[in-house]
């Protein structure tokens, strides 16, 4: 871990853009590499999660905003191919709302240097889509499941779809999009009691369950710190009962510190972006449903692929774009800091 893991955002000049080494890779100043690129398919969603968006929705991205089949495989071949990112991650909004999903893993699926692939869904559609998927060759998934209670669940999505989630899991499962991993919020006076509820419904079935920090990502600007359930707080509520050791193994750029339950070897993660930030390990990549690339989840500027790609730009002249933009990444989100402003799109417009 470098020491510029709590970093704030960089206040370098535009300058130094030109002294951007002449590599092929998302490199940035700080050492880092990004290898990693999520790629949001649509801000579209068919839930209303209280932690994402409110109970109305938002004005959504008009069509032909959005980047149709050929421009995402064609931006993600360039990814892969030419500043060598190894894995992609599809989200949104919700990515399965996207009908040409398949087609685009298919595409990926066939490069020679190909991708490790993998999905984070709220997996209503996915009792009827994993087989579909796994044959195009994506190689797992991420679940959002907040609650395995009916109610709460409600309660959480603003939708009555328990059902849909639980019959996703199972299917995917089935598939072999292994290993299947869930991702849990615990919002305060909501589901803060039921983290051992959830790792024991992961520990019966086989599931990896990852808990999330709430982060100032919502659409209604709502976040407040205080009320923000935290990675120790989850870790003492699941300590009481199970026992939990620290994986013997490095971390590396991976977003979740992970415990032994019970010796293992299954193990419960925590992403806490917030309370212990591992931005000094980043290797993230994030392209838009709209083409902006984005070199952090909290940036505050994007750059548009979209508009030079539907211009004539080259596959280089993307490639420098994309590379400039990594390049002035920041060495930290700076959500301690006093001058912290969340991003203007929301989480769901920038892909999770």
């Amino acid at each position: 871990m470098t020491a510029v893991h709590l970093g704030l955002p960089s206040t370098r000049s535009a300058s130094t853009i030109a002294e951007r080494p002449d590599t092929p890779y998302l490199v940035d100043t700080y050492g880092r590499r990004a290898t990693d690129l999520r790629v949001s398919l649509t801000d579209r969603c068919n839930l209303r999660c209280r932690y994402c968006m409110p109970e109305e929705g938002l004005p959504w991205l008009p069509k032909d905003e959005v980047l149709n089949t050929g421009e995402l495989i064609r931006l993600i071949t360039l990814a892969v191919q030419e500043l060598g990112v190894t894995e992609v991650r599809f989200t949104g909004g919700e990515p399965l709302l996207r009908p040409d999903l398949a087609t685009v893993v298919a595409a990926l699926a066939a490069l020679k240097q190909r991708p490790r692939m993998s999905i984070t869904t709220n997996g209503l559609s996915l009792r009827r889509k994993a087989a579909e998927l796994a044959e195009a060759g994506l190689d797992r998934v991420n679940v959002s499941l907040d609650s395995i209670r009916r109610d709460t669940y409600h309660r959480m999505t603003r939708r009555d779809r328990l059902g849909d989630v639980l019959a996703g899991l199972g299917a995917a499962s089935r598939a072999g999009l292994a290993p299947v991993k869930i991702n849990a919020v615990l919002l305060r006076g909501i589901n803060d009691d039921q983290a051992r509820e959830l790792l024991d419904f992961c520990l019966e079935n086989g599931y990896r369950l990852r808990f999330i920090e709430q982060m100032p990502l919502d659409a209604g600007r709502t976040w407040e710190r205080r009320d923000m359930v935290t990675a120790d707080e989850i870790l003492h509520q699941l300590s009481r009962g199970y026992t939990l050791t620290p994986v013997p193994v490095p971390r590396g750029s991976a977003p979740a510190e992970e415990w032994l339950v019970d010796g293992g070897p299954q193990t419960i993660g925590v992403i806490a972006s917030v309370t212990r930030p591992f931005c000094g390990n980043c290797d993230r990549t994030r392209l838009t449903a709209d083409g902006q690339v984005r070199n952090c989840l909290f940036a505050q500027d994007e750059a548009d692929l979209r508009g030079p790609m539907r211009a004539g730009a080259t596959d280089t002249e993307l490639a420098h774009r994309w590379q400039d933009v990594m390049w002035a990444k920041a060495p930290g989100h700076g959500i301690d800091s006093a001058s912290f402003a969340p991003p203007a799109r929301p989480m769901s417009a920038i892909g999770g």
